[in-house]
C-alpha cells in the first residue's frame, strides 16, 4: 500500500476535524444538503461530458487503486530478477523458465513468450502493445480526476451564487437568511476541500505512477528481448542498469561488487 496517499487524506481530514474542533466542535454547522448536491452532482455531471460513459467506468476505480497501491518490485530489484532469468536461460535453456517462479506478471509474461520460442518482433510489438494500453487507461485515471478537480472549485462558485441569490430574494425573511448564507459558503468549501485533499492530490500520485511504470515495464521489455536475443547475464545487467537513476547504479555496482 502507498502509505503516503492514505497519511496525506488522514492528514488532511484531521486538519479540518481539529479546526472544527477548535471552533466549538459543531459538525452539523457544516454540512448542508443543498451544497452536496451542488458539488458533487454538479462536477459529476460536467465530468461526464468530458469523458466517454465507459472511461469514466474504468477510470476512476483503476486510478483510486493504484493512488493506493505500491509498485510490488521496484526498478533495481527487476534487474536483478531479468538478471536471474537470463542466467537461468543461458545454463537451462528457455524450457526452464516454465518452472520459474516470476513476481511481477508482466516480466512473467515476457519470460512466458521467450519459453514458449516466440519470434523477436511477436514479442516486442506484443509487449508493448500491452504497455501502451496500460499507460494509456491509467493516463485516463488520472484525468479523470483532474477534471473532477478542475470543475469541484467551480461548482463551488455556482452553489455560492445559487446561495447569494436566494438569500437576497429573501431578504424580507430573516429566517431564510440563515440557510442560504450555509449554503452559500459551504459549497465553497466542499468544492475547495474536494479539488485540493482528493481529486488534484490523486491525479498528480496518478501521473507519478504512470511515469514509474513506463520506466519498469520499458526495462522489462528491454531486458527480455536481450534475453531472447541471448545476450549474456552481464551484458543484460549493465544495459539495464541505465534505467536507473545515478545514485541508485552506484548502490547496485557496490551490491555486485
Amino acid at each position: 500500500m502507498d502509505l503516503a496517499t492514505g497519511i496525506g487524506l488522514l492528514g488532511g481530514v484531521g486538519v479540518v476535524f481539529t479546526l472544527i474542533m477548535i471552533d466549538g466542535g459543531n459538525f452539523a454547522a457544516y454540512f448542508d444538503k443543498h451544497a452536496v448536491i451542488v458539488i458533487f452532482g454538479g462536477a459529476i455531471a460536467a465530468t461526464m461530458i468530458r469523458f466517454p460513459f465507459s472511461t469514466m467506468l474504468h477510470g476512476l476505480p483503476m486510478g483510486l487503486r493504484y493512488a493506493f497501491t505500491m509498485r510490488s518490485v521496484k526498478p533495481h530489484e527487476l534487474i536483478e530478477e531479468i538478471t536471474k532469468i537470463a542466467d537461468v536461460v543461458r545454463k537451462s535453456g528457455p524450457i526452464a523458465l516454465e518452472s520459474m517462479e516470476i513476481s511481477d506478471p508482466f516480466l512473467a509474461q515476457g519470460a512466458r513468450y521467450i519459453a514458449d520460442g516466440y519470434d523477436r518482433d511477436f514479442i516486442r510489438d506484443t509487449m508493448e502493445r500491452d504497455r501502451d494500453n496500460f499507460l494509456m487507461h491509467l493516463d485516463e485515471g488520472s484525468k479523470i480526476y483532474r477534471a473532477f478537480g478542475d470543475c469541484a472549485p467551480a461548482w463551488g462558485m455556482i452553489g455560492t451564487i445559487l446561495g447569494m441569490v436566494t438569500m437576497f430574494a429573501n431578504m424580507s425573511d430573516p429566517s431564510k437568511l440563515g440557510p442560504a448564507m450555509a449554503t452559500a459558503l459551504l459549497a465553497t468549501l466542499y468544492g475547495a476541500l474536494i479539488a485540493n485533499m482528493v481529486t488534484l492530490p490523486i491525479a498528480d500520485k496518478l501521473h507519478v505512477k504512470l511515469e514509474e511504470e513506463d520506466v519498469s515495464r520499458s526495462l522489462i521489455i528491454d531486458g527480455i528481448l536481450l534475453i531472447r536475443d541471448q545476450k549474456s547475464p552481464s551484458l543484460v545487467r549493465e544495459m539495464l542498469i541505465a534505467y536507473l537513476p545515478a545514485n541508485h547504479r552506484e548502490d547496485l555496482a557496490a551490491e555486485a561488487a
